[in-house]
This record gives C-alpha cells, sequence and structure tokens, in this order.
C-alpha cells in the first residue's frame, strides 16, 4: 500500500510524460535542460533510473538514481517518523470528597507519575448520596491537588460538575 503511494508521487524511466526535462546525475550535478530520450540513455549508460523528481516544475526535474534506493530510503523516513511520534493519553484518577489523607498522598503519587511520563491526567471526583449538597467540599479538594501540582502540571479550565460528578484535567507543564 505504501508502494502504491510512492509510485504515484515519482515517475520513472517511460512513464514520464514531459518531451525536455532539466536533469540532476547521481553525483548530483545538474547537467541542464535535454530531451527525455537523451536523459534515458545516459541513465541506461551507468546502469540506473531515471526519476521524476519535481513534476511541477517547468520543465520537471529528473534525477538519475537507482529507484529502489529511493524508495526503501524514503520507506525508512516515514517509519523513524512514526517511531518518533508521541502519543499523550489521558489517565483517570478518581476521588470521593471524604478521601483520608493517605489516600490522597497515594493518588496524589500516582497523578504525578502520569504526569512524568508526559500524559494528561482526568481528575473525577465523584459525590455519593448526600454529598452532593456539599459541592464546596469537592471544590476545596481539586482546588488543593491543582495547588499541590502546579509545579509539575496546569489545571486546563476550572472544575466542572456533571451530574453527580466533578471533572478537570491536568497537563504537564511544557519542559523548555
Amino acid at each position: 500500500m505504501e508502494d502504491k503511494a510512492i509510485e504515484e508521487k515519482y515517475r520513472i524511466n517511460k512513464a514520464i510524460l514531459a518531451q525536455q526535462v532539466r536533469l540532476i546525475d547521481q553525483n548530483g550535478n545538474a547537467l541542464g535542460i535535454v530531451s527525455v530520450k537523451e536523459a534515458m540513455s545516459m541513465a541506461r549508460e551507468v546502469g540506473l533510473d531515471l526519476v521524476e523528481v519535481a513534476s511541477q516544475a517547468s520543465p520537471p526535474v529528473c534525477k538519475i538514481i537507482n529507484y529502489g534506493k529511493l524508495k526503501y530510503e524514503l520507506q525508512k523516513k516515514k517509519s523513524e517518523a512514526r517511531k518518533k511520534q508521541k502519543f499523550i493519553e489521558i489517565k483517570e484518577v478518581k476521588f470521593t470528597p471524604a478521601i483520608g489523607e493517605h489516600d490522597y498522598k497515594v493518588k496524589l503519587s500516582h497523578i504525578h507519575k502520569f504526569i512524568g511520563e508526559g500524559n494528561k491526567v482526568k481528575i473525577t471526583l465523584r459525590f455519593r448520596g448526600r454529598e452532593i449538597s456539599h459541592k464546596e467540599i469537592g471544590e476545596k479538594l481539586l482546588n488543593r491537588l491543582t495547588e499541590d501540582m502546579k509545579e509539575f502540571a496546569k489545571c486546563e479550565g476550572a472544575p466542572q460538575p456533571e451530574g453527580r460528578q466533578m471533572m478537570m484535567i491536568l497537563s504537564p507543564l511544557v519542559s523548555k
């Protein structure tokens, strides 16, 4: 599938439609504007392919190179770019308003670990029973959490109530 995309991007040898091309040899030297037939015969002499690298130019730019090697290099660059991508996950940590101090510190260390790995953290504060009538306790807990994490993370907006729970998202600070 990737090979088809590469083949569609570059025309090689007899697939080149232009009458004249701006030719670059295998050493990278510009040879000027020559006819396609002359360029193809020059490529055949050195046992390489004539590849159209810039079809939008007038006349199109062609290089004398090994097409198989070009495909390999492009595929290698693509896989390197894929390896370097960083996918940011959203981890979730759940709290209740009546959380104990030790439990709070354990969950805070989990959040710290997730932020350290470069992930965002969704904090969910769930109200059970009559706790919903004391939303200020929940807001106080979330503000305390934001304050404790301010050196490592920033809050993406204020805590938002959603039914019987409140949510906020912490994202890592960009290191400079």
